[in-house]
């Protein structure tokens, strides 16, 4: 006698017809490294906060994380396309989208140019011609200086190269202003200064993929003792920027205080380095540089609303 299928193990059996689709659609998202539009968006609100005399609207808001979401989206997709030899050499990015087959080049690349003249024509048409212009230029420094130049050039790759990272609160000042002043500037360099502590700190834990890749990153091309000295240096100068910002930005004791607090721990975990600069101990540096930026820009912003409700 012939047995019945079940009906419950054949709809379980069965292919959902979306599962494609929403694979697709994943796919794409991963081309933009929504976790470096996270970091990057978390300075761009707070900036703009300081730089109003009052809380800029929402719209105005949402409006510049959008283009600057699209913008940077675009800027990563371009890498993976420029950089999809060495992501199959390193074990990190292997997975990425561009390796595993899941877009091809081409249509990377047309997707990242959509996004780029999207951003630009977002931000011109809504925001202002100074912020689309400046988004822009995040992009082609980060791909065509960054990605295509020093990357593979030389180990200085993300201490220039980390300027693009920094434009973001340039691009969220002059949403607000219409202009830049030197208060925006020191905001500039506060990430840029952030940004080679950060990255060196996760190039020690990814060391011997860079290697096999052959990327010059600084924990690569010489001595775990420089590299420390290095990563100590910048985080000295990046806490010096962040007391300097107070009196050009006129944020006040709150917001100083919470800075020095900030950078004292910040320092704290990189000098442990000195001793112990193992792959646990780096990413524990890694892990709190991303808390450091978050917060000092959190206290920035409240301080600001607080003071111009």
């Amino acid at each position: 006698m012939e047995v019945p299928a079940n009906p419950v193990s054949a709809e379980v059996a069965a292919p959902r017809p979306w599962a494609p689709v929403l694979a697709r659609v994943g796919a794409f998202v991963a081309l933009t490294k929504p976790r470096i539009i996270e970091l990057l968006l978390v300075t761009t609100v707070p900036t703009m906060f300081v730089a109003s005399t009052h809380v800029p609207s929402a719209r105005l808001v949402t409006l510049t994380l959008l283009g600057g979401a699209m913008a940077a989206g675009g800027a990563n997709a371009l890498n993976m396309v420029y950089d999809r030899d060495i992501d199959a050499v390193m074990d990190r990015t292997k997975g990425r989208p561009l390796v595993t087959g899941a877009v091809t080049a081409t249509a990377a690349l047309v997707f990242a140019l959509g996004l780029e003249v999207g951003a630009f024509l977002l931000l011109w048409l809504t925001v202002n011609l100074l912020s689309a212009c400046l988004a822009i230029s995040a992009t082609a420094f980060y791909v065509g200086v960054y990605t295509a130049w020093l990357k593979r050039s030389s180990p200085q790759n993300i201490v220039i190269g980390g300027a693009a990272g920094a434009v973001p609160v340039l691009v969220g000042w002059s949403a607000v202003t219409g202009h830049l002043s030197w208060a925006a500037l020191v905001l500039f360099a506060i990430v840029f200064f952030w940004t080679p502590p950060h990255f060196w700190s996760l190039a020690i834990r990814y060391k011997d993929d860079y290697s096999k890749a052959n990327v010059p990153m600084l924990p690569v091309v010489t001595d775990m003792h420089r590299v420390v000295r290095q990563i100590l240096a910048y985080i000295v100068i990046l806490v010096a920027l962040s007391v300097a910002l107070d009196p050009v930005a006129h944020l006040g004791p709150v917001y100083l205080g919470i800075a020095l607090v900030l950078g004292a721990g910040f320092f704290g975990y990189a000098w442990r380095l000195r001793t112990d600069a193992s792959r646990k101990s780096a990413m524990k540096v890694f892990g709190f540089s991303i808390t450091y930026l978050t917060l000092l820009f959190l206290a920035m912003g409240v301080v600001a609303v607080v003071q111009h409700p």
